[in-house]
């Protein structure tokens, strides 16, 4: 079994379609996805211009609003002189979306009267499009709520002078809000950031295909003979297959731990606590593994084999949540459930909330699972797998 192993490792660091698969692959997907939806997982920022002809003192739209979001970081703003400055900015995406201010804006909220809050937004950033858009409808409902308490405390059927309304909407605008909602920074959030979720997705992803070059070369070995001269020699059968499942574990790990050390120091991926993540590196491979071979087991063929594996790698990494999460599958999250990928990633969520190796025993246990069942099937149709 040495032997075969030992044989299987030579002739898998020569094969330029593994490393492809092993690291290549999932690391470019990892940088890719990561430079497209995530960035470094810093959070939301947007870039917005700013056209106030109001320029009111204290009370305006600006000074409550979007300074206090810049002041915190989510946003930097770009003041400009007019609108058409603004949108030419926005169209050459210099700034995602520009905020127009009308002069007296400000006069006519305090007076009651209609008041339009422009927005002018890139169709290349819909997302910070939105937040603006809502932002603009959030100080809206808020003024519309003092209109109404100004309304209320109004003799009926009369509407109170400009003065006097102004007051009563300070003094509503001075009350405290009846609910409130914010973040507790003391909770343990079990999630992972964007950089972390597509590098461990990727890496999960093509394992499964990382290992099956160990596992098919049976098939090779079969069609070139020296699989014939193996079973006549003194070398019973399951020792020919664990030698090339234990290729591919190897290969696994050091595929996986490539990817680990590499996200980590380029893209800043998080992947937790040093032992949980190599208990579920280790378990992910033998799971992979041991249903990768358990499959192989059914088909006549190298190329019927890869093409069942990767079938299969492709619909268990949709259903695990490698690519997206795995609550967008509506009805279909359960099944997540049925394979190692969901696993995989939710031990990597709970070591994202400070756990340690004790976080991740349940999916640890689960891979095993997965790993012991197809390991066990494998090896009781090796007969089948091995015959020549």
């Amino acid at each position: 079994m040495i032997i075969i192993l030992l044989k299987d490792l030579r002739q898998r660091a020569k094969d330029s379609t593994l490393i492809v698969f092993a690291i290549v692959l999932p690391l470019g997907m990892a940088f890719i996805l990561n430079a497209v939806l995530g960035g470094t997982g810093g959070g939301f920022t947007a870039r917005y211009a700013v056209a106030d002809a109001d320029r009111a003192a204290g009370g305006g739209f600006v000074q409550q609003v979007l300074e206090p979001m810049r002041d915190s970081g989510i946003v930097t703003l770009r003041p400009v002189a007019t609108a058409e400055e603004g949108r030419a900015l926005t169209q050459r995406g210099e700034v995602e979306a520009t905020f127009v201010i009308p002069a007296g804006f400000s006069a006519d909220v305090r007076a009651g009267r209609a008041a339009t809050l422009e927005i002018i937004g890139s169709v290349a950033a819909p997302v910070a499009v939105q937040v603006a858009r809502e932002v603009g409808q959030a100080y809206a409902t808020g003024l519309r709520s003092v209109q109404l308490a100004v309304a209320v405390v109004s003799p009926s059927g009369t509407a109170p002078d400009a003065e006097r309304a102004a007051r009563l909407a300070e003094r509503a605008g001075a009350l405290p809000v009846p609910v409130s909602v914010r973040e507790d920074a003391s909770a343990v959030r079990r999630q992972l950031d964007v950089t972390t979720y597509y590098a461990a997705g990727m890496a999960m992803f093509f394992l499964f295909f990382a290992v099956v070059f160990s596992i098919t070369s049976v098939f090779d070995e079969r069609r070139a003979g020296t699989l014939t001269r193996m079973l006549a020699a003194p070398i019973s059968r399951p020792a020919i297959v664990l030698g090339k499942l234990l290729s591919g574990v190897l290969v696994g790990i050091v595929s996986m731990t490539i990817l680990v050390v590499v996200t980590t120091l380029v893209i800043g991926a998080r992947w937790g606590d040093p032992l949980g993540v190599a208990a579920l590196v280790v378990s992910g491979v033998l799971a992979a593994t041991g249903l990768m071979a358990a499959l192989a087991t059914f088909a006549r063929t190298a190329e019927q084999a890869s093409n069942w594996q990767s079938v299969v790698a492709m619909v268990l990494g949709i259903l695990g949540g490698v690519f997206f999460p795995s609550a967008q599958l509506g009805g279909l999250t359960a099944l997540g459930y049925l394979t190692p990928h969901k696993w995989f990633m939710q031990g990597l969520a709970d070591l994202a909330g400070g756990g340690s190796v004790q976080a991740v025993a349940v999916p640890v246990a689960a891979l095993l699972g997965f790993a012991v069942l197809g390991g066990a099937l494998a090896l009781s149709r090796v007969g089948r797998m091995v015959h020549a």
